[in-house]
């Protein structure tokens, strides 16, 4: 997935741009009001032109450049401390060089949604393009080539939208349409400033909506469009035949960097309430209740589980004092419903309760050990992008141990006395885990389960489970010995099921691995 950005000088940034609309304050009217559009739209299902429309939405579409210093460290100069050394003197010292500064520079596009000068477009197209990069400042060009410094008023990264403010009045501007009402079919309209050519209008028909990316996050819910949307366009609007903005194109999907006729928009249904609040001069909130989502039930956690496929979410880890753990949901439940809603592939479960009101309570229904419960969760406050990764890392990243690594200091007295047992029917050899062996896996203390101590190479779990993983939980029951293992996996081949599914945790990373009984 790629931003639909643009290239100048040496930055590189992505540009997508929303168009939004607010009430006028004044008399003047939108240049997508029904009277005046209406009439220069081309009949639905069969349209000879669009020039009559574009000719009356392109002035509120605007170009949105921004001018940025870039610093960077010189590579370490590999002559130092030789004779050598002096003659490459410009390459840094030993420990690298000192910082230069470069300047860099990005195009996105945007839209006007008041005649007050407030202008929709997407957080990347203003956002600093690499490392140590800061954003000087920021032009908004109309459609007439006046040009404006513009001032951010809000913005937001999870869903990659922003709303800046030009001193200016009297321009001209659209307003939101109703996103919730499009159709796979319809004819749309993108208008942008792809590669900072200038005003570029596509057409083409909506391929999806609710097109989930596989990004994760609230906001991973997109149109799909074919209509041509390149580097550049990002932050510009889509336009129904109505001339209303229904989405804000923002990604392209492409493995060469151009146009292949997949492209996505923020539905205007979720831009809308973020702009308007970053009007009224709010902040943006969403819900967390502290826990690491495993994935979907496909088909292999289905057959494990003896459950329905692609409904409901796993729970790979719960943050130990977090709103979940409070609430007491558990590593391996899986949640199907929040407040009534079903947690599907279309519908997330990190969607759902993004969208949670924090400080509400929220009724979660959850499936344990194939067992229906239900638990009241309280909805806390989303902590930032950077909290988060400090929270699923400890601070630092661990990709667990290879299978050859050496899996116990041999020294802690907490070793003293631990028995390998066996699970035959998996192919694994386990043990308990104790605090002095979760110290040599790298696991945290709080982290429950047995260690695999080695594993069969002719069975299904070799490739899939290594020495040093511990397994937490079997089909979503906990596990804490070598024959709690065994008697969930008789269970489940009693029951006919070709499979368990193993909460395995690698180092600092919790996942659900499927293993078939041998």
């Amino acid at each position: 997935m790629r931003y639909a950005y643009a290239i100048t000088s040496a930055l590189l940034l992505g540009g997508a741009t929303a168009t939004l609309a607010l009430q006028p304050s004044t008399a003047q009217q939108a240049q997508n009001e029904p009277g005046a559009i209406q009439a220069a739209a081309p009949k639905a299902g069969a349209p000879m032109s669009f020039a009559d429309m574009v000719a009356k939405l392109q002035p509120a579409v605007v170009n949105i450049s921004t001018k940025q210093t870039i610093v960077q460290r010189q590579p370490a100069n590999p002559f130092s401390g030789t004779p050598f050394g002096d003659l490459f003197g410009g390459m840094g010292g030993g420990q690298g060089g000192a910082p230069v500064k470069r300047e860099g520079a990005s195009l996105g596009s945007g839209f006007l949604i008041s005649p007050d000068g407030y202008v929709v477009t997407n957080n990347h197209v203003i956002a600093p393009g690499a490392e140590g990069a800061t954003v000087n400042s920021i032009t908004v060009t109309l459609s007439n080539n006046k040009e404006y410094t513009a001032r951010v008023i809000g913005k937001d990264q999870d869903s990659d939208l922003a709303l800046l403010k030009i001193d200016a009045a009297g321009l001209p501007f659209v307003k939101w349409g109703d996103s919730s009402r499009a159709r796979v079919g319809d004819w749309v309209l993108a208008i942008g400033e792809p590669f900072g050519l200038g005003g570029t209008v596509t057409a083409g028909i909506i391929s999806a909506i609710n097109r989930v990316t596989g990004q994760g996050g609230a906001y991973d819910q997109f149109i799909q469009t074919d209509a041509s949307i390149n580097q550049g366009n990002s932050g510009g609007p889509m336009f129904d035949l109505n001339g209303n903005v229904i989405g804000v194109n923002s990604q392209i999907f492409s493995q060469s960097g151009g146009n292949i006729g997949i492209g996505f928009a923020i539905p205007a249904a979720t831009a809308k309430p973020i702009i308007e609040t970053f009007m009224k001069g709010g902040k943006i909130t969403r819900g967390y209740i502290g826990v690491s989502i495993g994935g979907a039930v496909n088909d292999d956690a289905a057959a494990a589980l003896g459950i329905p496929k692609n409904q409901g979410e796993l729970i790979a880890r719960v943050e130990p004092a977090g709103p979940a753990a409070k609430g007491g949901l558990r590593a391996g439940d899986v949640v199907t419903k929040i407040n009534g809603q079903q947690v599907t592939p279309d519908q997330t479960l990190t969607r759902l309760v993004s969208n949670l009101q924090p400080g509400t309570t929220a009724r979660f229904e959850v499936l344990r050990a194939g067992q229906p419960t239900s638990l009241n969760i309280q909805v806390a406050t989303r902590p930032s992008n950077d909290q988060l990764k400090a929270l699923a890392n400890g601070g630092e990243d661990s990709g667990g141990f290879g299978p050859n690594d050496s899996q116990t200091d041999g020294n802690d007295d907490d070793d003293a006395g631990t028995t390998q047992g066996g699970s035959a029917p998996l192919g694994l050899n386990v043990q308990p885990l104790t605090p002095g062996i979760a110290r040599a896996v790298g696991v945290d203390p709080t982290v429950q389960g047995v260690v695999v101590a080695s594993v069969d190479a002719s069975s299904d779990a070799n490739g899939k489970i290594k020495r040093g993983d511990v397994i937490q939980a079997v089909n979503s029951t906990p596990v804490r010995t070598a024959a709690d293992v065994a008697r969930l996996v008789a269970q489940a081949k009693a029951a006919g099921r070709p499979q368990v599914l193993l909460l395995v945790q690698r180092g600092r990373i919790p996942g659900f691995i499927p293993v078939k009984i041998k």
